[in-house]
C-alpha cells in the first residue's frame, strides 16, 4: 500500500514525537570543578543513568557553579528551575539548623562514625526536603576537614583576628569560636581570595585544598580531622514522579550504587591528597595535644547549641549517637 506524502508526513511526525516524549533531559548544576573527586562521582552517575534507562532519561552536568551558584542550588530545584542538583548539606542550615548535623566538630571525625551519623540523621533531613518538594538521592561526604593557614598554627591564639574563609553558616560559628573573622568564599574563588588578602586561614578537606592548589598560597595544613560534611544529590519530586516506574527504579538502584562508589572514593583520596599538598611544599601536621583539647572544647560547645536551636530532632540524633 503506497500512503500519501501527507499521511507520511504525519506518520514520520508522529513517531519523532513519541521518540521526544520518551526521552527526558535533567541540567544537573554542581559547585565543584571537574577535577573533584564529587564531579567525577556525578557524572559516572549520569553516565550510568544514560545506560540503565536506554537513553530514556539523560543527566548533563554542569560544574564549578557554571549554570547556577552553589547557594542557589537547592533552591533551582525545590522550584523546577533544574530538575537535579548537587548541594553541600549544611549550606542549608541557615535555613533550618537540623542539616547542619554533620557539621559539629569531633561528633563524628572519621568514616565509620560519620556513616552511623548520616544513619540516624538521614531521616529527619529527608522528611523535612520531602515536605518541600524534594527528595534525596544520594549522600557523599567530604574526607575530614583540616586547617589551612600561611603561619604556623599550634593553639586556637594564633587564629585571633586571622580572616578565615567559611563555607556554611557552622564553619562561620566555628571561625568565631576559634577568635577569627569569617568570610564565605566559594570553592572555585579561595585561590583569588588567599592572593589578595581577602582571606588567611579556613578549614575544609584535602579535596579542596588540591583542586584549589594550596600550594599556591599557603604554607600549613593542621590535619584536625573535625567532621565529615556531606554533599547530597538532590531531584525535584514531581519531575522524578513523572518518570514511568521502570525508571524511577533504575534511577534509585544508580544512586545507591552512586554513593557506594562516592564512599569508597572519599576514603581512598583522603590519604592521597595530604601526600600531594606535602609534595608541593604544604607542612602537614597533626594537632599538638594542646590545640587539640581546645578544638574538642570548642566542637562540644557548639554541639550543645546546635542542639539547643534545632529543638527535639537534634536530642533525638544526639541520644541515638550516645
Amino acid at each position: 500500500m503506497k500512503l500519501k506524502p501527507s499521511l507520511f508526513a504525519a506518520l514520520i511526525a508522529g513517531l519523532a514525537f513519541g521518540t521526544a516524549q520518551a526521552q527526558t533531559k535533567w541540567d544537573m548544576p554542581t559547585p565543584y570543578p571537574d577535577s573533584n573527586f564529587h564531579t567525577k562521582n556525578v557524572k559516572q552517575f549520569a553516565d550510568d543513568i544514560k545506560a540503565a534507562s536506554g537513553g530514556k532519561l539523560e543527566i548533563v552536568v554542569h560544574s564549578n557553579a557554571s549554570l547556577i551558584k552553589h547557594p542557589e542550588i537547592k533552591r533551582a530545584v525545590q522550584t523546577g528551575q533544574v530538575n537535579i542538583g548537587q548541594i553541600l548539606v549544611s549550606i542549608l542550615a541557615n535555613e533550618n539548623p537540623i542539616f547542619a548535623f554533620d557539621s559539629n566538630p569531633f561528633l563524628a571525625p572519621n568514616y565509620p562514625a560519620a556513616k552511623n551519623l548520616l544513619r540516624v540523621a538521614r531521616p529527619y533531613i529527608e522528611k523535612r526536603l520531602d515536605a518541600q518538594g524534594v527528595k534525596v538521592l544520594f549522600v557523599v561526604p567530604w574526607p575530614p576537614q583540616g586547617i589551612y593557614t600561611k603561619k604556623p598554627f599550634n593553639d586556637v591564639a594564633d587564629l585571633n583576628g586571622v580572616k578565615f574563609r567559611t563555607y556554611s553558616p557552622v564553619t562561620s560559628e566555628f571561625a568565631k569560636r576559634l577568635g577569627a573573622i569569617p568570610t564565605t568564599v566559594q570553592v572555585p574563588e579561595i585561590p583569588q581570595a588567599f592572593l589578595t588578602g581577602l582571606v588567611d586561614a579556613m578549614i575544609t578537606s584535602g579535596a579542596t585544598g588540591v583542586d584549589t592548589q594550596a600550594w599556591d598560597y599557603l604554607k600549613y595544613y593542621t590535619d584536625t580531622e573535625a567532621f565529615l560534611p556531606f554533599n547530597m544529590v538532590i531531584v525535584n519530586k514531581a519531575a522524578f514522579a513523572k518518570l514511568d516506574p521502570a525508571l524511577q527504579k533504575q534511577v534509585m538502584s544508580v544512586a545507591a550504587k552512586a554513593e557506594e562508589q562516592g564512599w569508597a572514593a572519599s576514603a581512598e583520596n583522603n590519604e592521597g591528597y595530604k601526600k600531594t599538598m606535602a609534595s608541593h611544599g604544604i607542612i602537614v601536621q597533626k594537632p599538638n595535644a594542646k590545640l587539640a583539647g581546645e578544638l574538642n572544647a570548642i566542637g562540644k560547645a557548639m554541639a550543645q547549641q546546635w542542639m539547643k536551636k534545632t529543638g527535639p530532632d537534634a536530642q533525638a540524633i544526639l541520644n541515638e549517637l550516645n
